[in-house]
């Protein structure tokens, strides 16, 4: 499996909507707001979409990753924030998860934004794999759902 990484296009939308259903371990027949909140994070303004391709099987896409780029005053610009991290189970360990974050992180800071930052599950279990990219554990969260 060879894994080389681009931006997501219109035409990925089906294999990423199945990938978060994957993930959520959920089918994947109603998925209008997904559908539509990907069709948003393509047009780059608010956030992206990333796609982990395995080249030996056609450019099929085996893993995403979406960021979402934030105001803030506090830092005169933009700051970057990895939302969502999926890769097919049969991928897994192949190291898309781990070419998909470097980028992401490269592409805020060529957009040139002050920070990346992401939300890690509450039992930590990924916490190694993002601080081998270099981010910490800065505190936690408060958060309300609405």
């Amino acid at each position: 499996m060879t894994i080389s990484i681009r931006t997501a296009a219109a035409a990925d939308i089906d294999r990423c909507v199945e990938l978060l259903f994957l993930a959520r371990n959920a089918p994947a027949d109603a998925a209008e707001g997904e559908r539509a909140v990907f069709e948003r994070l393509l047009d780059l303004e608010r956030g992206q979409v990333f796609v982990a391709v395995d080249r030996d099987d056609g450019d099929r896409v085996v893993g995403m990753a979406t960021v979402s780029y934030n105001l803030a005053m506090r830092y005169r610009g933009e700051y970057c924030q990895l939302e969502e991290l999926f890769v097919e189970p049969a991928a897994r360990g192949r190291n898309a998860g781990g070419l998909l974050v470097p980028h992401t992180i490269a592409n805020a800071r060529e957009r040139g934004c002050a920070e990346y930052g992401l939300y890690i599950d509450a039992t930590e279990r990924t916490r190694p794999f993002y601080e081998r990219y270099g981010l910490a554990v800065i505190g936690p969260e408060m958060r309300m759902g609405l």
